[in-house]
């Protein structure tokens, strides 16, 4: 049984991964998604990879992957893409992305880090104001606008900033080092206390993917 670097509440077992029942009924709620499928993409800045995979540097896009299905692509930094997919998909999306950029030409690597990186959505109206007490980055809607994607310091660890908005809704994914998971989830928890933040289980909110996470 797999287990996220961030403590379960509640938990149960779903597709091999320890998660949380926990069902919060606050507007304001973060999540831990590391179950979630991640494959890092490395590949020229400018050329056929990216046209492959559809997304620039700094924005973010949802496809579909043959026989993977939905997947959320962040173009998360210079020559680097990040791929969200449902839980367990990780080395079926490597084969598979493989596959797709295999006569791009260029030199490219896929990476399955599902088990070394940390995952978790910030999600309701006051989102912004959390984030703003624990990073610098200006988070309005011109310099930050919904399906943007950026790295940066957040409470003093370095993440992948993604601002995914769902169901009207303010919402952001925060992806880090395993080994930072827990502090920076501490740290959110920490920082939206005032705003009546609640942590929710991964079953319970809007999806990242469509039907890898989400409600059942």
């Amino acid at each position: 049984m797999a287990r996220s670097p961030i403590a379960v509440v509640d938990g149960h077992v779903r597709h091999g991964w320890e998660i949380s029942a926990r069902a919060a009924a606050a507007e304001l709620t973060l999540r831990d998604e590391s179950p979630l499928a991640k494959v890092v993409v490395r590949g020229p800045f400018a050329g056929s990879v990216r046209s492959r995979l559809g997304v620039p540097f700094g924005r973010i896009i949802r496809t579909e992957i043959p026989d993977q299905g939905p997947v959320l692509v962040v173009g998360a930094g210079p020559g680097e893409w990040l791929v969200l997919g449902p839980v367990g998909t990780g080395g079926g999306l490597v084969v598979a992305l493989e596959k797709l950029l295999s006569d791009t030409g260029e030199f490219v690597s896929v990476v399955d880090i599902t088990h070394g990186r940390a995952l978790v959505r910030l999600h309701g109206s006051a989102a912004r104001q959390v984030l703003a007490k624990v990073t610098g980055i200006d988070l309005g809607d011109d310099a930050t606008p919904d399906g943007s994607a950026l790295r940066t310091s957040v409470a003093r660890i370095v993440t992948d900033l993604v601002r995914d908005d769902r169901d009207g809704a303010v919402s952001y994914l925060l992806h880090c080092e395993r080994s930072s998971g827990q502090f920076l989830f501490d740290q959110l928890v920490d920082a939206g206390a005032e705003f009546g933040l609640d942590v929710t289980g991964f079953d319970t909110g809007p999806g990242t993917v469509a039907d890898g996470r989400g409600p059942r």
